[in-house]
């Protein structure tokens, strides 16, 4: 699937690829923090992370993985 990018409301922009997918299932799927989520995506925060939440589409986050690489 072409990467999707998303633009956080301090500029920076984050791009959904293969690597993000896996690291937000694992956000959804268990109790990983909005700060651990910040920190393994490279993001300033939690404000940033959750900022990321907010416009990514549910359907990404809940994506299985290997069903995202075949599209």
């Amino acid at each position: 699937m072409e990467p999707i990018k998303i633009k956080l409301s301090t500029g920076r922009e984050v791009e959904i690829n293969d690597d993000t997918v896996k690291i937000l299932n694992k956000y959804v799927r268990t109790q990983m923090t909005l700060e651990e989520l910040a920190k393994e995506l490279g993001l300033n925060g939690w404000e940033e992370a959750y900022d990321l939440i907010k416009q990514v589409p549910a359907w990404i986050m809940w994506y299985p993985e290997a069903i995202y690489k075949r599209s």
